[in-house]
């Protein structure tokens, strides 16, 4: 049998990084890729469609420290880096999939990948009268960071007041949203106008601040919050944290979802005002969006409906080209992305 030989361009991971990303930590190279997956595998090889760019990626650039539990997955240099992605599936030995079914999962960053697909890692697209790239973000792995942050871990009731960090991003977009849908009173923080507008005229909103206008982090959270804050959804750390505490009320609820203004830095910043956790009873919970991708089914139950009744909106930011994707990462950290940052491999299907 004739081997079918195609061309892969492949984002490499130059070397472990410490202080701000950058572009050149990443390097665009070309190999080739065997069309047909040997006889008897279980793999599939994969055509990527759309590419995630998600903040947690940077932590996987850090060098491997036994101590930390954030470096276990750390990228390798001198491979490609790994993410979520939509992707078509070429050939296939696994029999779950078979030539030409769509799937979003974790793939290589790269035109062709060979994945071995496992159960709540690799799912198949059944609903295809949503736009594709929605399963980088609405309905993949930011939807779902969504859904069991504010759902499961906040446990929020109707009339509960609520503050999104990073409120125009994959998730915050999300959070704010469903908590409308809930009848809370939600408030984001954005780092532009446009953004902070996106948050009020698009996606409902009862207020918004832009962080980087507000002298006092605490003045800005008692002007939007007089009676103070419930439920805090945690996409940033550092001073935001710490104003939020302030502002929290007794009982209330923080899902630790990200801290994207930390990971960049060799020194975390502190946070002051933790003792107050103690007084106000206020229950701080992290959370890996990994440990309920088994509710994946329920969440697309939930969720769908109001996509296609316009109930819920989502708004990408789409890098176009494997060669933008270090540009459309690096980007993430310095608030270059408006809505969810995702770059497009191919639009080709065939």
């Amino acid at each position: 049998m004739e081997t079918m030989v195609m061309s892969n361009k492949q984002v490499i991971f130059r070397d472990y990084v410490t202080g701000f990303l950058s572009e050149s930590d990443l390097l665009i190279n070309s190999t080739t890729v065997n069309l047909k997956v040997p006889a008897g595998s279980m793999t599939a090889l994969v055509k990527n469609l759309y590419l995630s760019c998600d903040p947690y990626m940077r932590n996987r650039m850090r060098k491997p420290d036994p101590s930390s539990p954030a470096t276990a997955l750390s990228f390798i240099p001198g491979k490609p880096i790994s993410g979520f992605g939509v992707s078509k599936v070429v050939d296939s030995g696994h029999p779950d999939y078979k030539e030409g079914d769509l799937l979003w999962g974790a793939v290589g960053w790269e035109e062709y990948s060979v994945i071995t697909p496992i159960p709540n890692l690799h799912f198949k697209i059944h609903h295809t009268d949503v736009p594709l790239s929605h399963y980088t973000g609405l309905l993949g792995m930011p939807g779902m960071t969504a859904y069991a942050g504010f759902y499961e871990i906040c446990s929020p009731k109707k009339g509960e007041t609520v503050f999104v960090s990073a409120a125009s991003g994959a998730v915050g977009q999300l959070v704010g949203q469903f908590a409308k849908l809930m009848g809370c009173y939600v408030v984001g923080s954005a780092g532009s106008k446009e953004k902070v507008d996106l948050l009020k005229n698009k996606f409902g909103f009862d207020d918004a601040f832009n962080y980087k206008e507000e002298s006092d982090l605490n003045a800005a959270l008692k002007r939007c919050f007089p009676v103070g804050i419930d439920i805090y959804f945690e996409n940033v750390g550092g001073p935001m944290l710490d104003a939020v505490i302030l502002n929290m009320r007794p009982h209330g609820r923080i899902a630790a979802c990200g801290m994207i203004s930390q990971y960049n830095l060799q020194i975390p910043e502190a946070v002051y005002n933790l003792w107050l956790i103690t007084y106000k009873r206020i229950c701080i919970q992290g959370f890996n969006t990994i440990d309920y991708l088994h509710k994946y089914s329920e969440f697309l139950e939930f969720v769908l409906p109001y996509l296609r009744e316009g109930k819920i909106t989502y708004v990408e930011d789409v890098a176009d080209g494997l060669e933008s994707a270090p540009a459309a990462l690096v980007g993430l950290f310095h608030g270059k992305n408006v809505g969810k940052q995702l770059v497009v491999v191919s639009r080709d299907l065939h």
